[in-house]
């Protein structure tokens, strides 16, 4: 049996996993459970994620990457493995070739352990893209043109900010600031403004069902189940969405400054284009409420998010691995990459 191309986001909350010719055939948490006594794989993604927070002490759910780097290279590998046998459905005589993206502002060290431990997982040829490069191809802009694109792609543990031109990045800046921290934030505010403690799977339901990043003009609201820090005792209360505008306004306003920041550091000409064209938004904290309209209102450009927001950066890496496996040699020229997808 002949190997497969594959293309993998490996991402710090989910790993989507992109086969060439069938698309995305795998999206599932970056969540391993370890028995700490055996040091034994007891459950990887969806199953896994579901312990969090619930094992007893000799089992740990964990997530072997954080803020868009391998924090536990052992692990990452077998998580890697499993994903690609279980995205795949069947063993190799031939290895794969895989595509896998990092972070813009990766050290050549953290590159290097991204791209061992997909070798290790068991590919035979890895290459490595940045994420904003990705994302802009699987949001389907023509990053090959002479033309400015503005790229804000906003993850579990990084958010990468990115202009792009004639197939590379022009300006570009990456913060440990995302999906994750906002959990963190959701948290922190639950336990200093209401006294309650909750878990971050709550967090991460609040976020997705009332969180804001502007102003609702009709505010919603939720009940949550938590545990009263001074009685000890399970409490339900009720969040507004403007409490989450709250409790989120600080990472949020720390994305913000990026986007600016990198607006300011892009030459006048490539500027002129995004005001024309608008920012493109990715990943899958991009969808938060009103971040779009935030951003068009404190830059005064469009915002628009991608139209398949959590899987462009996985689209992106997959038409990568088509193109560079499909005899048009190796490597990675943007500009026959996308004249070829023209034609």
């Amino acid at each position: 049996m002949f190997g497969t191309d594959i293309g993998i986001d490996l991402g710090t909350a989910s790993v989507l996993v992109y086969i060439k010719g069938q698309g995305i055939v795998l999206q599932e948490p970056s969540v391993v459970a370890i028995d700490k006594g055996t040091n034994t794989i007891l459950a990887v993604g969806e199953e896994a994620r579901r312990m969090l927070g619930r094992t007893p002490g000799n089992i740990v759910a964990l997530r072997p990457l954080k803020e868009g780097v391998i924090s536990d290279y052992e692990i990452t590998e077998k998580m890697l493995k499993y994903f690609i046998q279980k995205a795949t459905g069947r063993t190799f005589f031939r290895k794969p070739r895989i595509a896998v993206c990092v972070p813009s502002s990766v050290t050549e060290v953290e590159r290097r352990a991204v791209e061992d431990a997909t070798r290790q997982a068991g590919a035979r040829q890895v290459f490595v893209i940045e994420e904003p490069i990705a994302a802009a191809i699987g949001a389907g802009i023509d990053i090959a043109r002479a033309c400015g694109s503005m790229i804000v792609d906003i993850g579990g543990g990084t958010t990468d900010v990115a202009v792009i031109s004639l197939g590379g990045c022009v300006v570009s800046t990456s913060l440990k600031v995302a999906g994750d921290n906002f959990d963190e934030a959701i948290v922190r505010y639950m336990r200093k403004k209401h006294n309650v403690l909750i878990g971050d799977r709550t967090a991460e339901t609040l976020k997705i069902n009332i969180g804001t990043a502007f102003e609702r003009t009709e505010p919603i609201a939720m009940d949550v189940r938590g545990r009263n820090l001074i009685t000890g005792l399970p409490k339900t209360i009720t969040v507004t969405s403007d409490e989450m505008q709250e409790a989120l306004q600080e990472s949020v306003a720390s994305i913000i400054e990026a986007v600016h920041t990198v607006l300011e550091k892009t030459p006048p000409e490539l500027a002129s284009d995004i005001s024309d064209r608008g920012i493109v938004m990715t990943g899958g904290s991009s969808q938060l409420f009103g971040l779009d309209k935030l951003i068009k209102y404190k830059t005064g450009i469009n915002a628009i998010l991608a139209e398949q927001a959590v899987s462009s950066v996985a689209i992106g890496t997959g038409q990568f691995i088509e193109f560079v496996t499909s005899g048009a040699g190796h490597g990675m020229d943007m500009m026959r990459f996308h004249s070829s997808r023209r034609r």
